[in-house]
């Protein structure tokens, strides 16, 4: 898979037959150059959302095999659930997610919309980005009337298809049409209700939801509609800016649901969405018990969620990654239903698993990380050591700042010690990532060693290999020095600022801190003498000499501080 990645993420209505599922996402694997990353069927709308990646030509290719093959295995003239479809593939989406446009990915949907209206002989209707006219961007435009109302729609000459036939065949009525466009990532969303009454769940849907709700005369529900001058009917918009929302019933869960989808979560995130409806809800007497992501997550869209529930607790949002999306799932209520796996739900961390491990060290255990170290192999050596050391370093100075964040009598306090815990928790990362970086530049200068130097030609590239790799493997632990001495600012602020009883960890801190700066100063030394290139060698060793003066410096005027207020406080 290369660096152009397009996401397909098709909806097939079929949710209660996973055989016939297994068949579509067979076709699916069978295309080299495509990951599947997700399959999330539902019972009670009877439909299954399928998320996969790859390079376009590739998803094109896949997804037009898995439409082929849900046309032949899906009966829609049989299928009955409680979400708008109108086809066997209902919908598919592609969505640009690296190296490739919007434009771009509206070329592909139209490629692949003229292949299936073409080849299978379904109708296609083009929507948001890939749309062919204005009013078919819409999802719930081009889906209007349903499956049952396809025969009327295909003989509405505003309502021909893009591709396809645009007639009931028999063909037809077994597929129904499908909606094949481009378009941004789209996170569907339910949340969950205590209680079964689906024209409550929609009155709160329509608080909620960008389009809110038609204004009528006298009654609210039963009265005249309320028009324009074109005969459009006037609208009270909802709360929110990039929402779609409806109110059903899942008789799979005994509840009704908003079920909703965020086209834009740089304008609507999920905790935005989420805390709306429970206000809605309330001011309803309905209670949100919880909710559900269908599909995949971005994980910003999860550690921006964590990140405000924290906010309103004033509590520090220097915690770790895995902590922070804890609390978004907690919230968001996320394990209501069924249970939230991150690592199946989180779009980067379900690519990431199918990656080869690229942090073999920093994931050891303490124990397993010593015996490596210890054992015969060269690497891990001490530019690893001196990172990991580091690492444990800034990581004491932020335990500091998180203890020092909620510290009673401190509350006005917390947002500077959040700040300053945040910092270190973007170091502590970094320095972890280099005790893996540091082996990995060590490998570089082996692989470099290893070339061919047969002719006269294989010589010179091998040796220029050898000296960039070593360039490289003489940079890692000046990269090491640079965030360790980083990390002494926040240190010293936790040393001067920071909870008295805990003083003395700021200081361990700065002796870890320090050793990491000297550890990695001998790596850089014990490389730069094999280069070749002198003006490199001198320069970075000089730089490295000002950095390793200054973290003495500052390693002494910390623990100068550590040692006296120490002794001014019983409880050290």
């Amino acid at each position: 898979m290369n660096n152009t990645l397009l996401e397909c993420v098709p909806n097939f209505s079929e949710g209660q037959n996973m055989q016939i599922i297994k068949q579509i996402t067979d076709q699916i694997e069978s295309v080299e150059g495509v990951q599947l990353l997700d399959v999330d069927p539902g019972k009670a709308t009877n439909r299954t959302v399928v998320t996969f990646v790859g390079n376009p030509d590739a998803v094109i290719e896949a997804a037009f095999l898995a439409i082929k093959k849900a046309a032949e295995l899906i009966d829609m003239s049989k299928h009955k659930g409680e979400h708008p479809r109108f086809g066997a593939t209902d919908v598919c989406p592609l969505v640009p997610i690296s190296g490739i446009t919007m434009d771009e990915a509206a070329e592909y949907a139209r490629k692949l919309g003229k292949r299936v209206g073409e080849e299978l002989q379904i109708p296609v209707y083009l929507y948001e980005h890939a749309a062919s006219k204005p009013e078919r961007k819409n999802l719930a435009s081009v889906r209007a009337g349903e499956y049952e109302g396809l025969p009327q729609k295909l003989q509405n000459p505003d309502w021909l298809p893009d591709f396809g036939p645009a007639n009931f065949t028999h063909i037809v009525a077994k597929t129904g049409a499908i909606a094949i466009g481009a378009r941004d990532f789209l996170i569907a969303y339910n949340i969950n209700l205590n209680t079964t009454s689906v024209r409550r769940a929609n009155a709160i849907a329509f608080d909620v939801r960008e389009a809110g709700r038609v204004i009528r005369q006298g009654n609210p529900i039963t009265g005249e509609i309320i028009r324009d001058q074109n005969g459009e009917p006037l609208r009270k918009p909802g709360a929110l800016k990039s929402v779609k929302a409806i109110g059903w019933y899942i008789e799979e869960y005994g509840i009704a649901q908003i079920s909703m989808n965020l086209t834009n979560i740089s304008v609507t995130p999920i905790h935005i969405a989420f805390d709306e409806v429970c206000q809605s809800a309330q001011e309803r007497g309905i209670r949100v018990t919880g909710s559900e992501i269908v599909g995949l997550v971005p994980l910003k869209a999860m550690l921006d969620a964590g990140k405000y529930f924290l906010q309103k607790q004033q509590r520090s949002l220097g915690i770790s990654e895995q902590e922070i999306i804890n609390i978004a799932v907690k919230s968001l209520g996320l394990n209501d239903i069924t249970p939230f796996n991150p690592n199946k739900k989180i779009i980067e961390y379900v690519l990431r698993a199918n990656k080869p491990d690229e942090t073999k060290l920093a994931s050891m255990t303490l124990t397993q990380f010593a015996n490596e170290t210890a054992s015969e192999s060269p690497a891990p050596g001490g530019g690893s050591v001196s990172a990991y050391v580091g690492a444990l370093g800034i990581s004491l100075a932020t335990m500091v700042a998180n203890l020092s964040s909620h510290k009673r009598g401190w509350d006005e306090r917390w947002e500077f010690f959040s700040q300053l815990a945040e910092q270190g928790q973007t170091l502590k990362d970094q320095l972890l990532f280099m005790v893996d970086e540091d082996t990995r530049a060590f490998n570089r200068i082996l692989d470099a060693v290893r070339l061919p130097k047969q002719t006269e030609a294989e010589k010179q590239a091998r040796t220029t290999a050898i000296e960039l790799a070593t360039q490289y493997a003489t940079q890692t632990p000046f990269k090491v020095m640079q965030l360790a001495l980083q990390s002494m600012a926040i240190i010293r602020e936790m040393a001067m600022h920071g909870n008295p009883n805990s003083v003395s960890d700021a200081g361990v801190g700065a002796y870890c801190a320090l050793a990491a700066v000297k550890g990695a100063y001998l790596n850089v030394c014990i490389n730069a003498k094999d280069l070749s290139d002198k003006q490199f060698a001198q320069n970075i060793t000089a730089q490295a000499q000002q950095i390793l003066n200054q973290a003495h410096q500052t390693e002494q005027e910390i623990n100068t501080l550590v040692w006296k207020l120490m002794n001014n406080n019983p409880n050290s």
